[in-house]
């Protein structure tokens, strides 16, 4: 993968900043995306450059249209075209569906549908065009199974398999490929700060006993990014412990 050009939405932070960094330590061209973190998004280029890859962190809100341009334009200015896409970007608001404003409901599906088709369609034809590109939208078991409290985040990540599996059969005719990564509980901050009794509910009901890490969940999605996944595309990848078993 090394020189490769990869663009990871909403990597300043979190799973994204895990596959960020890893892309780094591949000697990639990291695209450091973040809406409003901009001094943690500096921080993520600083662990790419001494990782051994190259970063640039780009604004741009992904529910945005003429920003998302505007990041190709940089990218491009600084890269060239892109061979890899990582639809991460995503937010959560949970509230019971009963409780549920249409605000709550709207702002969610932005970020993870219409930033997934913003970015997927602003790089369509450089992924087109690379030789192996890679389209790597991240989900959730949430996606998969529901949760309380979550209908607009579990809608937004469900959606997110049909559109792998769409976009899997469109970009084969370029020899290009599309799969999906669904992460279950991952020891994020936000997961961390959950209430004790949660976290141990959550690790008693997962078959291996324990959360997820970020770098379990990066190196699924490194492998989906490099040649080794070549004959594999539409598919939805677990990192989940076993939780659905």
């Amino acid at each position: 993968m090394q020189q490769k050009t990869c663009v990871v939405t909403g990597s300043s932070r979190g799973i994204g900043r895990g596959i960020a960094e890893r892309f780094g330590r591949e000697g990639c061209n990291v695209v450091v995306n973040y809406r409003g973190s901009a001094g943690e998004a500096e921080e993520a280029v600083e662990a790419i450059e001494e990782a051994g890859g190259s970063a640039i962190a780009v604004q741009a809100d992904v529910t945005d249209l003429e920003g998302v341009e505007r990041m190709r334009e940089e990218v491009h200015e600084t890269f060239g075209t892109v061979d890899v896409l990582v639809n991460n970007a995503g937010i959560n608001q949970d509230v019971l569906f009963s409780e549920m404003s249409h605000e709550e409901w709207d702002v969610v599906l932005d970020v993870h549908l219409d930033g997934a088709f913003h970015c997927t369609q602003t790089f369509y034809d450089d992924l087109a065009a690379a030789d192996g590109g890679r389209l790597i939208n991240i989900s959730s078991i949430v996606g998969k199974g529901g949760n309380f409290g979550q209908a607009n985040y579990a809608t937004a990540k469900a959606g997110m398999f049909g559109f792998t599996r769409t976009l899997a059969l469109e970009l084969a005719r370029e020899g290009a490929t599309a799969n999906c990564v669904a992460p279950g509980f991952i020891a994020t901050q936000m997961v961390e700060e959950l209430p004790d009794r949660i976290k141990d509910r959550i690790k008693s009901d997962t078959p291996l006993r324990r959360l997820g890490t970020v770098e379990e969940v990066a190196e699924v999605v490194a492998f989906l990014a490099s040649d080794h996944s070549s004959f594999i595309t539409g598919e939805v990848i677990d990192v989940n412990g076993g939780k659905d078993l």
